[in-house]
C-alpha cells in the first residue's frame, strides 16, 4: 500500500514552515501535524495540595522552557512575588535565555549547562550547593535525581505541569496510511483514544529507544525507526522510506 496520508504528531509551528511540508512537496504526501498529546498545567489550588512553599527555596532548576513558562505562571496565580535574589539553573543556554521573557538577565544569578542533561549541570550545582533547590517538572519527566543525590544537592521537586491525551473528536477523520511517534506517550494516547486500533496496513514510525519500546509493547508493528545510522533525524528516516517506496512503485 502506498503512503498518501502521514500523521505526524508534532504540534504545528507557528511559522506555518515545516522540514514536513518539504518532504510532502517532494514526494506528493498529504502530512498532517497534529499531537496525540498535550501538555496542561496544574492550577494554583492543584499545586497547593502538594504543600510546597515556592519562597523556602534559594534557586530553581529548569530542564525545559515549558517549566518556567507554567512556573511564572503559578506564581502570579497565587501571587508569589520572587526576590531578586533567586538563582536559576537550566540544563541549556536556550532555556536559560528564555528566562528573559520573565525576569532581568543577569549572569551572576542564571547559569547554564552545555549538554542538555542534567550531569552537564552539575558543575554549577556542586558549586552552589548550599542553596535550596527548587526543581520545576512534569508529571511523566524522564529526569534521573540521582545524581544530585550523591552530590549532597538539597532539592524538591515540584510537578507544575502534565502531559495529557489530546483526545481525537467523533468527527475527526483518522485516515491515515502513516503514524509518526516521539515518546510513549503518544503510543499510550492511540491506544486510549483507539481502544480498537488495529494496525493492518498502517505504518508506524518512532523516534527514540523508549518510544519504539512503548510501540512493540502495545502490539505494533514498527516499519521507520530513527534515529539510526543513515537517519538520524525522523525526516531523514522518513524520507528514506518515501524515497524506498517511490523507487519500487
Amino acid at each position: 500500500m502506498k503512503v498518501k496520508k502521514i500523521l505526524v504528531s508534532q504540534p504545528q509551528p507557528e511559522s506555518g514552515k515545516s522540514p514536513y511540508y518539504d518532504i510532502a512537496d517532494r514526494y506528493g504526501v498529504e502530512v498532517v501535524l497534529r499531537p496525540f498529546i498535550k501538555v496542561e498545567g496544574l492550577s494554583a489550588k492543584e499545586f497547593r495540595q502538594s504543600k510546597i512553599a515556592i519562597n523556602d527555596f534559594t534557586a530553581i532548576i529548569f530542564t525545559a522552557r515549558t517549566a518556567i513558562d507554567h512556573f511564572f505562571r503559578l506564581c502570579e496565580e497565587m501571587r508569589v512575588t520572587i526576590p531578586d535574589t533567586m538563582k536559576y539553573f537550566c540544563t541549556t543556554e536556550s532555556i536559560a535565555l528564555y528566562l528573559q521573557k520573565y525576569i532581568v538577565y543577569r549572569k551572576r544569578k542564571i547559569f547554564h549547562g552545555e549538554t542538555g542533561k542534567l550531569e552537564g549541570l552539575l558543575p554549577a550545582l556542586i558549586k552552589h550547593k548550599k542553596e535550596k533547590f527548587l526543581w520545576v517538572v512534569s508529571d511523566v519527566h524522564k529526569e534521573d535525581s540521582g545524581l544530585l543525590d550523591k552530590n549532597g544537592i538539597s532539592y524538591t521537586k515540584a510537578v507544575m505541569y502534565r502531559t495529557v491525551s489530546n483526545d481525537f473528536g467523533p468527527d475527526e477523520p483518522f485516515d491515515y496510511d502513516m503514524l509518526v511517534f516521539f515518546s510513549p506517550s503518544g503510543i499510550e494516547s492511540l491506544k486510549k483514544n483507539f481502544p480498537d486500533f488495529t494496525q493492518g496496513d498502517i505504518k508506524i514510525a518512532c523516534f527514540g529507544p523508549t518510544t519504539a519500546q512503548a510501540a512493540k509493547a502495545a502490539g505494533l508493528r514498527l516499519d521507520i525507526e530513527a534515529p539510526s545510522p543513515s537517519a538520524p533525524s525522523m525526516t531523514g528516516a522518513l524520507e528514506n522510506y518515501l524515497k524506498a517506496e517511490t523507487q519500487a512503485s
